[in-house]
């Protein structure tokens, strides 16, 4: 199959590495040529599910992420800061010292708007019982209370009218100017509060809103803020509960949402991944899962428990449970894909969450979704068994003849509750990972069909190395998973699967800036030009693997990428601005290909050498040389012809000559192009569009096109038939 597709007629030896970053002209170009034979179709159709994504309850990728509430610890809960260590069992320490706590504030309070004249009384707050993010407003005594559930909750004693507590936030004011909060509360003798925003010099009340009558019982209140347009859209404002007389109250959370949320989501974060066409979405985690019982986050929002997140530090609210998971897919337009809890979960668990999502009324957990205001079962084809259990920073992380008892009873259990589910395997990483899937397959095979990787390749390089050495070791990476992938389909064949199919549920380039090779030698490595998957090379390196994915099919069925927002890359979520990564793009530029099949194409380009300088790289080969041009072809549902190209290549331009065979085209060829000047370019939140697909359109004769292109593009061209 990989022959077939990518049978190569090489024309030039190894070239020679060069760190020189050129100018990317058409002089001095290499030639590379690529023939599409059109009529020659290949079996299987492209996998839709190629291009999907992956979100977790990791820092800001779904709180504050994904999810449309912006204050930070909404809720007035204890907030964790990780340590960084994970106990023997997978499960995260958590920071006690003050000096060390006091640090974590400062270094991040920036990020969430706070002025550097506020930040030491938000340090103080917090050593004074005010719950982290949230600051006194006015000389207020506090203490920690008791919700009505039986969670954290804040008690403030203000001392005359004006005092309270507040916290900087950045409003999405570029998009929206008006804003809806809930808040829940009691008082033993005061009867109005007011919610408030202050401007951005902090003293001006741009916004206000009476709350009462309260009384000493809980009780929910709602309400709506405007800020008038004479107010800047670029500054962080000041949100407050303030008293509007002496006394005390008792605030058990309060949620500020954008009024133009969708089903309490970010209506930016939806729009770039419905425009996407993103086909499938895989959710909790990650190593959240390991953790995650699925029960905290159904029901009432004001019932759910806030809980340490033991995976990643800091605070779960479970804001964004299962049934906000399945309405963000619905409104994005993909599939959701749940990994259950195989860590501290058990299998009883897993089947009553299979039950309440795919379950009829009359079932109990079915009847709990109906309860809930889901009378219809969602209807969730895809759950994976546990994530990365083999590492050990897994919550009851396993070895590998664990897991395979750990499998098949979670794989009876659900499949009891709906035989319809497909289940996926957590397998491990192909590149290290061969004892473990062997022995899940010698154990499991009569249960097992879809095994899953997490290819999170890179390493810790030194300080001292070529920037673009990184970059050109992650280009000769999808060939070496390409080989690693294929043997485990052998394997798994071999172990008496019949039909094997693999499902990568995590992917991105995973380097780090390590030590320098010695003391006195030049830092070329650094945080701004090692490739990421925030940069141009993830854009890259993500087409290669879904050309991967292609050639090794129908083996390769899934890849949901990682991440959504603010993790790994794909979407950027700053100051409540959204912006997209260049693998966004990529994504969306590919998702093209879904259910299109492939054609037989021949290419003949320069080869690279990987200079290893990737640790994970390294570790499985002593030698690897590589194409510097990389491409796929496919016949469209509307009969067009589609070419995905990736240049591979550091030091030139290519000039590429396509011949079509056996393909009457029209005259004319649809380009996208995705290209950089260096493989570190990114976007940011001063300049979101640096990089974005440029849209172009080139006349082709007789079935013959010239094109030249730079380093660093991914190439997307549509051919439409006669």
């Amino acid at each position: 199959m990989t022959a077939l597709l990518c049978a190569a007629q090489i024309s030039c030896a190894v070239e020679s590495t060069n760190n020189a970053v050129s100018p990317f002209s058409s002089a001095g170009a290499e030639k590379a040529s690529l023939i599409v034979h059109a009529s020659e179709k290949l079996k299987y159709r492209i996998p839709r599910y190629i291009t999907g994504k992956f979100c977790e309850h990791l820092y800001f990728n779904i709180t504050n992420g994904m999810d449309a509430q912006i204050l930070r610890n909404p809720t007035f809960s204890d907030y964790p800061f990780r340590t960084g260590q994970m106990s023997p069992d997978g499960v995260a320490t958590f920071h006690f010292d003050r000096e060390e706590i006091a640090r974590k504030i400062r270094n991040n309070a920036g990020r969430w708007g706070w002025p550097d004249s506020e930040i030491e009384a938000l340090v103080k707050s917090r050593d004074e019982a005010v719950a982290c993010w949230w600051t006194k407003l006015g000389p207020v005594d506090a203490s920690p209370d008791t919700g009505p559930y039986g969670g954290r909750a804040q008690r403030i004693h203000a001392r005359a009218a004006g005092q309270g507590v507040a916290q900087w936030t950045w409003l999405p004011l570029h998009r929206i100017r008006k804003y809806n909060f809930e808040v829940w509360l009691r008082s033993p003798g005061m009867k109005p509060l007011t919610v408030a925003v202050f401007g951005p010099e902090g003293k001006e009340i741009c916004a206000r809103k009476k709350v009462s009558p309260i009384s000493s019982r809980w009780e929910k209140f709602e309400g709506a803020l405007e800020i008038p347009n004479t107010f800047p859209a670029d500054k962080a404002y000041k949100f407050a509960l303030i008293a509007d007389e002496a006394g005390q109250f008792v605030i058990e959370r309060i949620l500020l949402y954008p009024a133009d949320h969708i089903n309490r989501a970010d209506p930016d974060v939806i729009r770039f991944l419905k425009q996407s066409n993103l086909p499938i979405l895989r959710w909790p985690g990650g190593n959240f899962a390991s953790g995650y019982h699925w029960a905290d986050g159904v029901g009432p929002i004001e019932s759910r428990p806030t809980l340490p997140n033991y995976a990643w530090g800091e605070q779960e609210n479970n804001f964004f449970g299962t049934d906000e998971f399945i309405a963000f897919c619905r409104a994005v337009g993909c599939d959701p894909m749940i990994c259950v809890n195989a860590g501290s979960g058990t299998p009883e668990e897993a089947a009553q969450w299979v039950q309440y999502c795919n379950g009829g009324r009359d079932s109990p957990m079915g009847k709990l979704r109906a309860a809930n205001g889901y009378p219809k079962p969602f209807e969730v084809k895809h759950w994976e068994i546990g994530n990365e259990l083999w590492g050990r920073w897994q919550y009851h992380w396993t070895a590998a003849e664990g897991y395979v008892d750990r499998y098949r009873q979670f794989v009876k259990a659900m499949l009891k509750v709906d035989t319809d589910i497909k289940i996926y395997a957590c397998g491990a990483p192909v590149m290290w990972g061969k004892q473990w899937n062997d022995t899940l397959i010698a154990g499991a095979a009569d249960l097992l069909s879809i095994t899953t990787d997490h290819p999170l390749i890179g390493g810790n390089v030194g300080a001292d190395t070529d920037p673009l050495d990184v970059f050109r070791d992650f280009m000769a990476v999808p060939e070496v998973l390409e080989e690693k992938w294929a043997a485990l389909q052998e394997d798994m064949k071999k172990g008496g699967i019949a039909n094997p199919r693999l499902a990568v549920t995590e992917l991105q380039m995973f380097a780090r800036v390590g030590q320098p090779s010695s003391p006195d030698a030049v830092r070329r490595l650094t945080h701004k030009t090692i490739v990421n998957p925030g940069t141009q090379a993830e854009a890259l390196y993500d087409v290669l693997i879904y050309h991967t994915s292609v050639r090794l099919a129908p083996f390769v069925e899934m890849v949901t990428h990682s991440a959504t927002v603010n993790h790994g890359g794909g979407l950027r979520k700053r100051r409540e601005r959204v912006y997209a990564n260049p693998c966004h793009y990529a994504q969306a530029m590919f998702a093209a290909f879904a259910d299109a099949i492939p054609v037989r194409t021949e290419l003949s380009c320069s080869i690279k050498k990987a200079p290893l300088v990737l640790p994970d790289l390294k570790n499985v080969t002593s030698s690897w040389s590589y194409k510097s041009v990389d491409a796929l072809a496919a016949i469209a549902s509307d009969g067009s012809l589609l070419i995905s190209v990736v240049h591979k290549g550091t030091d030139n331009a290519v000039d590429l000559d396509l011949t079509l065979e056996g393909f009457e085209s029209a005259k004319k060829v649809e380009m996208q192009t995705l290209s950089a000047d260096v493989p570190w370019a990114e976007n940011t939140l001063e300049d979101p569009r640096a990089i974005t697909p440029a849209n172009t359109v080139k006349r082709i004769e007789k079935g013959k096109l010239s094109i030249t292109i730079k380093p660093y593009t991914v190439l997307l061209m549509k051919i439409p038939i006669m």
